[in-house]
C-alpha cells in the first residue's frame, strides 16, 4: 500500500473538483465520499442535490476564519494505493484506512473534535484521495513535521493488519520517483520512460566514465544531452541541470532536472566528493593478467574488473561499515558494463544497473572507503570501448558477470544486516538480473570447455576429476554439479604450467562459495583469471606456458590430442 502526500495552497475547489469529476482519460468511475471529519458533509457523487462548491466551502472555513493568518501551505492531498495482487477492499475498508491515516499524520488525532476537515474519495476500485485543510477548526496550525514517514509506517502496519502485500519499509534516500503528470505525459507521446528516469541513468552512466569534473559535464553533452551549470561570482561551478531535446513544456521552454532532484547521490557536491578522491594505479597484482597482446582492450578491462569486484566482494562480507563505497564503485561497473557490452546481454544488465542504484545508497557513510580501484576499472571498461558479444570479449565478460552475482549477494547480506530492507530487496534483484545475462554470456565459453573435456583421454579425465572431488571434499555434492568445464580448466592450468592441486586450494580459499547458484561455473573463472588462461578456449590458439625454473626442466610431455571446435567468430551471437 503506498500512500503520496502532496501539499499546495489557496482554496480546495481544483482538487475537489477533480477528484469528482472524469479524470483526465475518463478513469474515474463512481466517485464518492467514503469517510470525512464529522458525522456529515456534503457528497457531490452520491447525492445530485450537493455541490463540489458546497463541499470545498465546508472544507476550507477555517482557513478563511483565520484570513491573513492562514499558513503558506493549506491544502494536504494524500493518495492510498493498493497492491495490483490485493484482495478487494470495500467502502468501509477504505474508510477505517483513511481515519488511520489522518490520524497517524496528526491531521484529525483520536478523539480531537477541533482538529483538521478531511474528506476521503473513492473513485477506482483500488485507491483513495484523501483532502484536508491545514488550519484546524481551532484556529491553530496542523503540526504536519514528518508527515511522509508517519504514513509509510501506518501503511506498514495496515498491510499487516489486512493481510495485504507488505512493501519494505524506506529511510529517506531513494530518488524521486516520477511524478503522474511525468508519467501520463511519457506515455503520450510514446516513450517507455519519463524524461527524469532517462536523465538519472545519462547521468549515472557519465560518472562511471569520469575522471574529473570537466570530463563528467563533456561526456554529458556527449550523450546528446543539453547542460547548464550555475556558477558563482569567482566562475566555481555550483550546481548543474540536464534536460532531454526536444522535452519542452507549454512554452516551448527546455524541462531542466538539477542532479539532486534526480537522486540523493547525483548532486554536483556528491559528485565532486567521489570525483576528488581520484584515480587509482591499476593493482600490480592485475597487471600481470591483463597485458596479453592477443587480447583485446574490452576483454583486457573485463579481467582486471574480475578481480577487483572479487575484492569489493570480500570487503562486504567482512561485515564493516567502510564497505558502503564500495556499493558505489560496483554500481559504476554496471554502468559500465550496460554503455560497452553487446546488445544480447545489454538488456538484463540495464535492469540489474537499475536495481542496484537503490543499493547503492543508505544513511550508512564511509568515512575511510576507498573505491578508487573500482572507479578506475569502471572507467577502463568505459575507456577501453565496446565488446564483443563472442570470443575473449564474450568470456571475459562472463568472467566478470560471475564475480558481480557474487558481489550483489554480498550487498544483500551487507544491507540486510542493518535493516535496509530496500536496498537489500533491490540487490536481490539485481543478483536475479546478473544471473539472466551471465547464462547469456557464459554459454558459448562452457560448452567450449565441455568439447575440451570430451576430448581429453580417460585416464587424464578419471585424474583430473579425482583432483577437483578431493579439494572440494567438506562441500555440498549437490551442488558441485557438473565438472566437466572444471576439468578443461584444471587441465589447461597444468599444462601452462601450474600445479593443479594448489592452484585448486588457491582458488577454493579465496571466499567462501555457499553463495553461488553454480559453484563449479565460479571456480572456473576463478581459475582462468588466476592462471592467466583464455577466458574463451576458442579464442587463443595456444595456452601461455609458465616459465619452468631451470632445476624442474624435464622433456616435454606429449601433448592430448586436440579435436578441432568449432570458431565461434563465425556465429552470429546467441538471443
Amino acid at each position: 500500500m503506498i500512500p503520496k502526500i502532496r501539499t499546495g495552497k489557496g482554496g480546495t475547489y481544483g482538487l475537489i473538483r477533480y477528484l469528482f469529476g472524469p479524470g483526465k482519460r475518463d478513469e474515474h468511475t463512481d466517485p464518492h465520499l467514503v469517510a470525512f471529519w464529522n458525522d456529515y458533509a456534503p457528497d457531490p457523487g452520491r447525492n445530485p442535490q450537493h455541490t463540489i462548491a458546497q463541499l470545498a466551502g465546508q472544507l476550507d472555513q477555517p482557513v478563511n476564519a483565520v484570513g491573513d493568518r492562514a499558513p503558506a501551505t493549506t491544502i494536504w492531498h494524500c493518495s492510498v494505493r493498493a497492491d495490483p495482487g490485493d484482495r478487494h477492499l470495500d467502502d468501509a475498508d477504505w474508510a477505517a484506512i483513511a481515519r488511520r491515516i489522518v490520524q497517524a499524520v496528526d491531521i484529525a488525532p483520536d478523539g480531537d473534535t477541533t482538529a483538521c476537515r478531511w474528506v476521503a474519495v473513492r473513485h477506482a476500485e483500488d485507491h483513495i484521495h484523501i483532502a484536508a485543510t491545514l488550519v484546524r477548526q481551532d484556529g491553530r496550525h496542523a503540526d504536519l513535521r514528518f508527515d511522509k514517514r508517519k504514513a509509510q509506517a501506518e501503511a506498514r502496519r495496515i498491510e499487516k493488519g489486512y493481510g495485504l502485500r507488505q512493501l519494505n519499509p524506506g529511510d529517506g534516500t531513494a530518488a524521486k520517483a516520477p511524478t503522474s503528470q511525468e508519467r501520463f505525459k511519457a506515455e503520450r507521446i510514446g516513450r517507455a520512460e519519463t524524461p527524469r528516469e532517462t536523465l538519472r541513468e545519462a547521468v549515472r552512466q557519465a560518472i562511471a566514465g569520469a575522471a574529473t569534473e570537466d570530463e563528467f559535464f563533456t561526456r554529458l553533452r556527449t550523450k546528446g544531452l543539453r547542460v547548464k551549470l550555475t556558477q558563482g561570482s569567482s566562475g566555481d561551478v555550483l550546481g548543474y541541470a540536464v534536460a532531454l531535446p526536444g522535452d519542452r513544456n507549454r512554452n516551448g521552454e527546455p524541462i531542466w532536472f538539477a542532479g539532486s532532484t534526480l537522486a540523493p547521490d547525483l548532486s554536483l557536491p556528491r559528485i565532486q566528493r567521489r570525483l576528488a578522491s581520484g584515480i587509482a594505479d591499476e593493482p600490480a597484482s592485475l597487471k600481470a593478467g591483463t597485458r596479453r597482446p592477443d587480447w583485446s582492450a574490452p576483454a583486457r578491462g573485463r579481467r582486471t574488473a574480475a578481480g577487483i569486484a572479487e575484492h569489493a566482494a570480500a570487503l562486504l562480507d567482512s561485515d564493516g561499515d567502510e564497505a558502503a563505497d564500495q556499493l558505489v564503485g560496483i554500481g559504476a561497473l554496471l554502468d559500465a558494463l550496460v554503455q560497452t557490452s553487446p546488445a544480447p546481454a545489454r538488456a538484463e544488465l540495464a535492469a540489474a544497473a537499475r536495481s542496484f542504484e537503490r543499493a547503492t545508497r543508505s544513511h550508512t557513510r564511509a568515512e575511510q572507503a576507498d573505491a578508487r580501484a573500482l572507479r578506475t576499472a569502471a572507467r577502463g571498461i568505459v575507456l577501453a570501448g565496446s565488446a564483443l558479444g563472442r570470443g575473449e570479449d564474450g568470456g571475459a565478460t562472463a568472467m566478470l558477470l560471475s564475480t558481480l552475482v557474487l558481489a550483489a549477494i554480498a550487498a544483500v547480506r551487507w544491507h540486510s544486516a542493518r535493516g535496509h530492507a530496500q536496498q537489500a530487496a533491490a540487490a536481490r534483484q539485481t543478483a536475479e538480473h546478473l544471473r539472466a545475462a551471465y547464462r547469456q554470456t557464459a554459454a558459448a565459453p562452457m560448452r567450449a570447455l565441455r568439447d575440451h573435456a570430451r576430448a581429453l583421454p580417460e585416464p587424464k579425465l578419471r585424474g583430473y576429476e579425482t583432483t577437483i572431488r578431493a579439494a572440494l571434499s567438506g562441500t555440498d555434492a549437490l551442488r558441485v554439479g557438473r565438472t566437466d568445464a572444471l576439468v578443461a580448466t584444471v587441465a589447461q592450468a597444468e599444462e601452462a604450467g601450474h600445479d593443479p592441486k594448489a592452484l585448486l586450494q588457491q582458488t577454493i580459499g579465496m571466499r567462501e562459495l555457499d553463495t553461488a547458484e553454480n559453484m563449479t561455473d565460479v571456480l572456473v573463472w576463478r581459475l582462468r583469471r588466476l592462471a592467466d588462461l583464455p577466458a574463451h578456449p576458442g579464442s587463443s590458439a595456444r595456452v601461455p606456458q609458465a616459465r619452468a625454473k631451470p632445476a624442474d626442466r624435464r622433456p616435454p610431455t606429449p601433448a592430448a590430442p586436440r579435436i578441432p571446435t568449432t570458431d565461434p567468430r563465425k556465429h552470429p551471437p546467441r538471443r
